[in-house]
């Protein structure tokens, strides 16, 4: 499944009328929209705030919630408890390379706080080093109730198959790389889930720019652009569907 990452109501709005069934958030939008760095803990808020809007929409949604927004696990568990009460379907957590026995404990705690919601279990191993103590760490992740885990920066797919193979069921989730192996290749690998991360929040943001910057130069913008009227149904899409969600309550 191709997982495309939103970072507000409109975007995973969009996406969702483009048939994909399920929406992940992107830590590093939600925390440069307020010019906060990404992986920080520091945008716990806006992340609430994000689900609050896009939780009751006509898809699965899974929350970056980058480690946690803390070490301690009562604190992780009562943001997992308060992110599924709002609608979310999953949530990502990421070690950033802490110790393997404190994430764990986090995974447990939101296990036993959100029994609902599905706990992606992210491991940047790869992303911030060289992969190794990857089988160790995903190992204790697994046995602390990670329902998925989740290798961004694995591209190779050798690799990436002898992971699938020592996982034993548990499902893969993998960063796409515009230079890795493709959606089908992937698949065809064993990965159950490709995340798209803050990619398409940074081409909307080149794109943005490629177009005042043509403009200015007296050149018409390229590509596509959604009318005003579309980017309208989509606002009265997530009202609709906010009332019904409050009237069948």
């Amino acid at each position: 499944m191709l997982l495309p990452n939103a970072w507000d109501h409109a975007s995973a709005h969009a996406l969702a009328a483009h048939g994909f069934r399920a929406v992940g958030t992107t830590s590093l939008a939600v925390a440069a929209a307020v010019g906060l760095p990404d992986g920080a803990a520091a945008t716990r808020e806006e992340t609430l705030r994000l689900a609050r809007t896009l939780g009751p929409g006509p898809f699965l949604l899974s929350v970056d919630a980058e480690g946690g927004f803390g070490d301690d696990p009562d604190d992780v568990a009562e943001l997992a408890r308060e992110l599924h009460a709002l609608g979310a379907a999953g949530i990502n957590l990421e070690d950033g390379l802490g110790p393997a026995d404190r994430h764990a404990a986090k995974i447990a705690a939101v296990r036993a706080a959100a029994p609902g919601l599905f706990v992606n279990a992210r491991t940047d191993t790869y992303w911030l080093g060289d992969g190794e103590d990857t089988t160790r760490r995903l190992d204790a992740y697994v046995r602390a109730g990670a329902h998925g885990v989740f290798v961004p920066g694995l591209t190779d797919p050798r690799k990436i198959a002898a992971l699938v193979r020592g996982l034993d069921g548990v499902p893969l989730n993998v960063l796409h790389s515009p230079t890795g192996p493709s959606v089908p290749r992937l698949a065809d690998l064993g990965v159950r889930r490709v995340s798209l991360g803050s990619l398409l929040y940074r081409r909307a943001l080149g794109a943005a720019v490629e177009t005042a910057a043509a403009i200015r130069a007296g050149r018409g913008p390229e590509g596509t652009a959604p009318s005003y009227e579309e980017i309208q149904s989509l606002g009265r899409r997530g009202r609709d569907e906010g009332e019904g969600t409050a009237s069948s309550g």
